[in-house]
């Protein structure tokens, strides 16, 4: 199975490849969208991109995957999202996604996402997405309960990261949810 590329009325999701590369690690060596993301580092060097892009590029893991989100008009590429930890026994799979500043608070992440999360629950048979995020990234928390998501609750001291550990929230999105029109 194959997660091919999406397109919505503004937007073409790219699966991500080798061409993406200056544009990886440019965009996750920005501290603005490496801010919240607290099990990793902000890349340092290219090579970093190079593996990021061979695992989340790899057509022949069906289990992740990855997308460039870009403007479909101007093909600019803005940010990134995607799956990863597809438990196929259990039909879930859990949701990430980043976005450069300069792009936030246009709607390019709710219209990118509800792409995704349509495809995954009608084409893939997945029957929950969930997404884990830090709990001081409201942002993040108002845009998946936009899109329906329920906070669960705090998965304590998830990352550990510089020093510290980090609490984050698990929420969650079943199909029937996204279905009923609830989401």
């Amino acid at each position: 199975m194959n997660w091919e590329n999406v397109e919505t009325e503004r937007l073409l999701l790219k699966g991500i490849d080798e061409s993406d590369t200056d544009f990886v690690f440019m965009h996750f060596k920005d501290e603005y969208v490496c801010r919240y993301l607290y099990d990793a580092e902000p890349f340092t060097s290219i090579d970093e991109a190079k593996q990021l892009i061979s695992v989340f590029g790899n057509k022949e893991n069906e289990e992740i995957n990855r997308w460039i989100i870009m403007d479909k008009a101007t093909k600019t590429r803005m940010g990134t999202c995607g799956y990863m930890f597809w438990d196929k026994f259990n039909n879930s799979i859990e949701i990430g996604y980043d976005l450069q500043e300069e792009f936030c608070g246009k709607g390019i992440m709710i219209e990118a996402l509800r792409a995704v999360i349509d495809k995954a629950f009608t084409e893939k048979g997945i029957n929950r997405i969930q997404a884990i995020t830090y709990i001081e990234n409201e942002k993040s928390c108002k845009l998946l309960e936009r899109l329906g998501f329920l906070r669960e609750g705090i998965i304590r001291e998830k990352h550990y990261f510089r020093g510290n550990y980090y609490d984050h929230y698990c929420c969650s999105l079943l199909k029937n949810e996204w279905n009923s029109g609830i989401a």
